[in-house]
């Protein structure tokens, strides 16, 4: 097993959806084979579509996650799906260098230069400890919200003495770890603001009292990605769990007939529709609306 790195556009060329599967030709088959059962993190580029005009990328890693199998595209030839679980979110987007220090010591030449050849690569096996300095530069607001943790060093930088209680990459599947982080990335997104009411509470402490909802699920196999998230007040997040209002793929607020008081009824946004995060790519997912409503949901489809 060996760890590496997924590049995906915003709108991938390929049948992705980082939180379940990357699609990928032969070309990078051996690659991503031995990456099975260990961690990736993932990669946006410049480009955000196949259009080589394209551009807006954040060239940044945003996300890790661990390869489960790989199996062949039936309606593509040499091409196949890596299967993806225990996604997760950064808190922060990591660019591929800081200054003149890149986090893949592959990326650069002797020369100082960007090894374009290798940043052209969608899969590059990454050393563990390139690996785990991305993780503690994505996670760094989450690592340092936890004592037991140490401060995180841009690459080249001399870093603590101190060891951390455990590798990063084992801390991200961990729940206590994940619902920090989910919470702090549905938060972010949506400004602190609850997308079916527009409140946005703060408490005396400053700290925001909205939550963080998953539309599909944990225990129905949901990951913790802002796309499966909702920002929802506490009685709002309530009714969405328990079936008694859903999404359409409108981003209309669905409310499940004679199971809603008026008076909760006449929290919700008037306009009908949810506040929605101010980056499109953190829109929910049409797949996860889906399956609240199929699933979840108690009201008419």
């Amino acid at each position: 097993m060996v760890k590496a790195v997924f590049t995906t556009k915003v709108t991938p060329g390929y049948k992705d959806l980082p939180e379940a599967r990357y699609h990928f030709p032969r070309t990078y088959l051996n690659q991503v084979r031995q990456a099975v059962g260990d961690h990736i993190v993932y990669y946006e580029p410049r480009r955000t579509s196949v259009e080589l005009s394209s551009i807006g990328g954040r060239q940044s890693y945003f996300g890790v996650a661990r390869v489960t199998a790989v199996i062949e595209d039936a309606e593509i030839a040499d091409h196949y799906f890596a299967l993806i679980s225990d996604y997760l979110d950064f808190d922060l987007p990591v660019p591929f260098a800081e200054g003149s220090e890149y986090y893949e010591s592959a990326l650069k030449k002797a020369d100082g230069s960007t090894n374009k050849g290798a940043f052209g690569r969608a899969v590059r096996l990454v050393p563990d400890a390139e690996f785990d300095r991305i993780l503690k530069a994505g996670f760094a607001p989450v690592l340092s919200e936890n004592p037991e943790t140490k401060a995180v060093s841009p690459p080249g930088w001399a870093e603590s003495d101190v060891p951390f209680e455990r590798p990063i990459v084992e801390m991200t599947i961990l729940r206590p770890f994940r619902e920090r982080s989910f919470m702090h990335n549905v938060r972010a997104a949506y400004a602190n603001r609850c997308a079916m009411t527009g409140l946005r509470l703060i408490n005396g402490g400053g700290r925001p009292e909205v939550q963080a909802a998953h539309i599909q699920p944990v225990a129905s196999k949901g990951p913790d990605s802002v796309r499966n998230g909702l920002a929802l007040s506490g009685t709002v997040h309530w009714m969405f769990d328990r079936g008694l209002i859903s999404v359409g793929d409108d981003y209309k607020i669905l409310v499940a007939k004679n199971h809603v008081p008026e008076e909760a009824a006449r929290l919700l946004n008037p306009s009908g529709v949810i506040h929605l995060p101010s980056d499109g790519s953190l829109y929910p997912n049409a797949q996860y609306l889906k399956f609240h409503r199929d699933v979840v949901f108690k009201g008419a489809r």
